[in-house]
């Protein structure tokens, strides 16, 4: 990975306090990512930082079966806490959003090597970004499934029982 790439990871994981924090006072409060409301707001300030405080792990260590993982349960968590997709889709888009303008922001570059530099690791954010929100998608779509079929078990059920 070329030096501004990983000048600009460690950047954001050494201010990734600040950004959160901004990003929750720009963010959670808008009317697209409102359902938001229901997580507690310590718990989305964690997870922002988790992201921006990992970057590095998450761009270049976490396999694809570990970021999966983590993403497909946050969906089921979400849907669990009564967040709509495409709330959840915001804040992800704007999480992304945030951090590349902090890169655009932080991340000058001198000469044609840091530009590359810099735009590898947009394109590595991009790829992060888009497989997270798959693995929500799925994660969504499975605890959905999960909670149609026990409601029509116990639909059902209810129809079954003696009148």
């Amino acid at each position: 990975m070329p030096a501004l790439a990983v000048r600009l990871i460690q950047l954001i994981e050494k201010h990734a306090e600040d950004l959160s924090r901004e990003l929750s006072e720009k963010v959670w409060s808008a009317p697209q990512c409102s359902d938001l409301r229901k997580v507690p707001s310590d718990e989305l300030e964690a997870r922002t930082r988790e992201i921006y405080r990992n970057l590095s792990d998450w761009l270049l260590h976490k396999t694809e079966d570990q970021l999966a993982r983590r993403y497909t349960e946050l969906g089921a968590t979400r849907v669990q806490q009564g967040v709509g997709y495409s709330h959840f889709f915001w804040a992800i888009t704007a999480t992304k959003e945030h951090v590349r303008a902090f890169i655009d922001r932080e991340g000058l570059a001198d000469n044609a090597m840091e530009l590359n530099g810099k735009l590898e690791l947009l394109q590595m954010l991009d790829h992060f970004f888009d497989r997270a929100l798959y693995y929500a998608a799925v994660g969504y779509d499975q605890e959905r499934n999960r909670v149609g079929s026990q409601n029509r078990r116990r639909k059902s059920d209810h129809q079954a029982l003696p009148r």
